[in-house]
């Protein structure tokens, strides 16, 4: 889709040269800059769908002001478009049609002929009509398989770069710290190495394929105060680094992130997007970090709507530019006219506008796009016909296979009795029950009545059919999560085996029951689904309880009377014939929880990454655990464990090496997730009970054996010491190796030998794994 952009007044200059260096190309053009086009430089554009060459309205900001037309911000010059596949349904032709108009438009109308970077969400695939729906971050988290997500982020930046787009609004390395938060379906877990690995993996992926990887949200808006969606994050500084900010670190040095997004909260009173500290100090300073970094959308209008730390827009613009932000989405407001008044007026300094658009120009030049193309991308490839191809599908069912959680079975799983089989519930025969609310149908689809979904996602009952393809299935289903059928009583009393659907239909700001902004109280299961579930269950019928959903729900009422309990986070348009695989036997489910399961619905939300005294102890009547921890999953086998070995005193800069042997002692082939944890027994500061520091998938075959073996470095024990730096200590550090968080049967412990050691940013982030036959 490369296309020549029309010739500007300036646009000769040697910045059109790719021979000469990148930074001597942003000079030159930053110094022949007015303030005005420095600024157009930093604002996005959310242009409305329209035909090309038609006229262009804008999006409104969210203060509902008139926005500023596209003739009227062209002229100084354009940061980035906003979502012009995302935004409404086109085809990727009409789409690809639009975006080079408005590239030529945006080219045509600044002396430098510079065309704006692109970008669309891309969570759960490209967000674009017709796209594929890929599974939601916690099941990619409950996948334990890093390669895996790393493919798929492959493809989805693949179809994004073949359309013209240049940067993806993803991954969430967000830890869950309270699960009843709408946004814990765009979050990979609760341990934050888990997401960090994981989130590096996707950052691989889309950034190999040419699309800039966005994280996000830096730092701590998971950890908002009753998991209220944009609430105040009450946290102290080591939870903040060792928990909220260590996926960043990874991602960024592990993955080669170019982008970095703010978080919408506000910790001990700062707003992230006002925070010098974090934003400059931290993530620059500390972390090395040289990219893009971009307001979440209107972040930088909230610094005056909703945190009231600014008067104006040119205040919040002066607040957000000195604290680091590059550029402004969705799309412009504060960084142009009233960014541009405080710096003729000297209120901010232009060595502060120079600082950011030399960022932004740097990652233009980066893609392409100062050398006088529309897309950057020089491939010649035009869009994509079809961008669901079958090859994306077989990555989104490995992917959905892989992550399918098999929480309890009493022996009733894999089906292979006789009678009806009743698929019940209000998820029982809805497609939509399988996507995220980052997901096109559910984000965008949702506004256009009739709209087709754009590929084919089969629903539970459809999977079911097909799977049992010799059983007569029954289907009852309700039209809303919140209000069952009383049908499903009926219908699952009539039959063999009842799958009894249910979960979260996923919107945004209430119009779901996961999502953005579609917060919980508790983690009881949505409207009337508890009492349908009762009903159910006392009809006699053995009964499969099937979880489709964003959060995990408190199932202790339900779990110990149903024959099996199956959990899937929004496994995507290939969802359902991976539940229905394991449903009959044809697949092994290998899914590992990435979030504890709670036990009842006002259980506190405490996650498995706790200290001693955050534990159940005899000075509370309030125990936390539980129903099922973190890392849990069944298999159809079972799996020993045996001979753990450890080197029993390493350096404190050095590498304990700890394996162990894990045997199939089952009849049927298996994949286990071997899990190391360590824990910390005498600190100088409170420590988790038990932290993961690596896993390993290992799929055997009846009989077989394998020995799993971790590299752990010393810096793998580190954290945050009282003075507030990064530090290893000397001492014994215990060890325990098995098949979840609270499943460890093998134990032993290594000492840590010599000074305290204070750790800069080369520390060792990762413990390698290998597994060998035996």
């Amino acid at each position: 889709m490369t296309e020549a952009l029309p010739a500007a007044g300036a646009a000769g200059g040697p910045w059109r040269d790719p021979a000469l260096p990148v930074a001597d190309r942003v000079a030159a053009l930053v110094a022949r800059m007015t303030p005005e086009e420095k600024a157009g430089q930093l604002a996005g554009y959310w242009a409305m769908p329209a035909a090309p060459g038609g006229p262009v309205a804008p999006m409104e900001d969210d203060s509902g002001e008139p926005a500023p037309t596209l003739d009227e911000v062209v002229r100084s010059g354009i940061g980035q478009l906003t979502r012009v596949f995302g935004t409404a349904p086109v085809t990727p032709a009409e789409g690809a049609a639009r975006l080079r108009d408005l590239q030529r438009r945006v080219a045509a109308g600044n002396r430098f002929g510079i065309g704006a970077i692109v970008h669309e969400e891309c969570l759960t695939g490209l967000m674009t009509w017709g796209a594929t729906l890929y599974p939601a971050p916690p099941a990619w988290g409950a996948s334990f398989d890093p390669e895996l997500v790393e493919q798929v982020a492959s493809a989805i930046g693949a179809d994004m770069r073949r359309l013209g787009v240049h940067q993806g609004l993803a991954p969430v390395l967000d830890v869950v710290r309270d699960a009843r938060w709408g946004r814990t379906e765009e979050c990979v877990g609760e341990d934050p190495y888990l997401v960090g690995t994981v989130g590096a993996a996707y950052v691989r992926g889309l950034e190999r394929s040419g699309v800039v990887a966005t994280l996000k949200h830096f730092v701590g808006y998971s950890a908002s105060r009753a998991a209220r969606n944009m609430a105040p994050a009450p946290m102290g500084p080591r939870e903040f680094a060792d928990v909220m900010v260590e996926p960043f670190v990874m991602a960024l040095r592990e993955g080669g992130a170019r982008a970095v997004m703010h978080s919408y909260t506000d910790t001990d009173g700062m707003p992230a997007a006002a925070d010098e500290r974090l934003l400059t100090g931290l993530l620059r300073g500390e972390l090395g970090f040289t990219g893009v970094v971009v307001s979440d959308y209107f972040g930088i209008s909230f610094l005056e709507s909703r945190h009231r730390v600014a008067g104006s827009r040119g205040d919040a613009a002066a607040l957000a530019l000195r604290a680091g932000i590059d550029m402004e989405l969705p799309t412009v407001r504060c960084y142009g006219e009233p960014l541009v008044e405080r710096v003729r007026d000297g209120a901010v300094p232009e060595e502060l506008l120079d600082r950011a658009v030399t960022r932004v120009l740097t990652l233009k030049a980066e893609l392409g796009l100062l050398d006088g193309t529309t897309a950057g991308d020089g491939t010649g490839d035009g869009p994509p016909v079809d961008l669901d191809p079958p090859a994306n599908r077989d990555l989104a069912r490995r992917l959905a296979e892989e992550s399918v959680v098999l929480l309890a079975n009493d022996g009733s799983l894999p089906w292979t009795g006789r009678g009806p089989i009743a698929v019940v519930g209000p998820l029982a025969d809805d497609p939509a029950g399988m996507l995220g609310c980052y997901s096109f149908p559910n984000h965008v689809g949702a506004h256009h009545p009739g709209l087709p979904l754009g590929v084919a996602i089969p629903s539970l009952a459809e999977a079911v059919r097909a799977e049992f393809g010799d059983a007569e299935v029954r289907v009852v289903a309700a039209d809303d999560v919140r209000v069952p059928a009383d049908a499903d009583i009926a219908a699952a009393a009539e039959a063999g085996l009842c799958v009894l659907a249910l979960g979260d239909r996923a919107g945004l700001f209430g119009r779901g029951t996961s999502g953005e902004g579609c917060d919980a109280a508790t983690f009881a299961l949505p409207g009337r689904q508890g009492e349908l579930a009762e009903a159910v269950l006392a009809t006699g019928t053995p009964t499969v309880v099937v979880l489709l959903s964003g959060r995990p729900y408190a199932l202790g009422a339900l779990a110990g009377r149903a024959a099996a309990v199956v959990q899937a986070f929004f496994p995507g348009e290939e969802g359902a014939g991976a539940v229905a695989g394991v449903l009959s036997g044809r697949l092994d489910p290998s899914g590992r929880l990435p979030l504890s399961v709670p036990r009842d619905p006002v259980s506190p939300p405490v996650p498995y990454l706790r200290s001693r005294m955050d534990a159940a102890h005899d000075w509370s009547t309030v125990d936390p655990a539980p129903l099922y921890p973190f890392g849990h999953g069944l298999t159809w086998t079972r799996f020993d464990y045996a001979d753990l070995r450890a080197d029993e005193r390493v350096p404190t800069d050095g590498t304990v090496t700890v394996s162990a042997v894990v045997r199939n002692v089952g009849d049927r082939a298996g994949t286990e997730v071997v899990q190391l944890y360590l824990a910390d027994p005498v600190a100088s500061v409170v420590r988790p009970e038990r932290w993961l520091a690596g896993w390993a998938r290992v799929r055997l075959e009846s009989g077989r054996a394998a020995r799993v073996t971790f590299a752990v470095h010393a810096d793998r024990t580190s954290f945050t010491g009282p003075d507030l730096r990064r530090v290893v200590e000397p001492g014994v550090v215990e060890i325990a190796v098995g098949r979840s968080s609270q499943d460890l049967p093998l134990r032993g412990a290594v000492t840590l030998e010599g000074p305290v050691r204070v750790l800069g940013p080369d520390r060792v982030l990762t413990v390698p794994t290998t597994v060998t036959p035996v």
